[in-house]
């Protein structure tokens, strides 16, 4: 494989590890969000209008944040009845076949949070809720989730690629 691949992999690889070693203890500030939220309501009787909105907000970034995450430690669920009899240059050929299927859907789905970022940060909009949150900083974190999933979406190709190849990229 070419060097620019090599560096492109790596440079994925190591972003999207970061990221999702990161966003990993965002399930422990949802679990506080909803702690608070219960401990609240049971010891004060005074609800919070916003932990369950917030908290949706921080399962929503903690699943996308780490998708591309996810992706790269081969997390995701795989339909496995033949896939694990193959040989490796067999799963590879079949990955690749299979990622312009999920290139196609994270691309379709970045136009969609591209176009739903920008109309919400230009008309300013708001959940139709009591807290009425701003729209525009979960739906721009989406975005990005998007963008590292299918950034890691091309690095698995090129790594299945390598692979159906004979070749590595390490």
């Amino acid at each position: 494989m070419p060097k620019a691949i090599k560096i492109y992999v790596r440079y994925v690889e190591a972003v999207n590890r970061k990221i999702g070693k990161a966003t990993m203890y965002l399930i422990f500030v949802m679990m506080g969000i909803l702690l608070l939220s219960s401990f609240s309501r049971i010891a004060f009787n005074v609800p919070f209008n916003w932990t369950l909105e917030m908290s949706q907000f921080t399962m929503a970034a903690y699943y996308l944040l780490g998708g591309g995450y996810s992706m790269m430690l081969k997390g995701h669920v795989r339909m496995d009845l033949l896939y694990e009899r193959w040989s490796p240059k067999r799963r590879a050929v079949t990955d690749l076949l299979t990622s312009f299927c999920l290139i196609f859907y994270l691309l379709i789905l970045l136009y969609g949070a591209y176009s739903s970022t920008e109309y919400a940060i230009k008309y300013g909009e708001t959940k139709h809720s009591a807290w009425a949150p701003y729209m525009w900083p979960i739906k721009l974190i989406m975005s990005f989730g998007i963008v590292l999933m299918l950034l890691q979406a091309i690095a698995e190709f090129f790594r299945d690629l390598a692979a159906a190849r004979g070749e590595s990229i390490t």
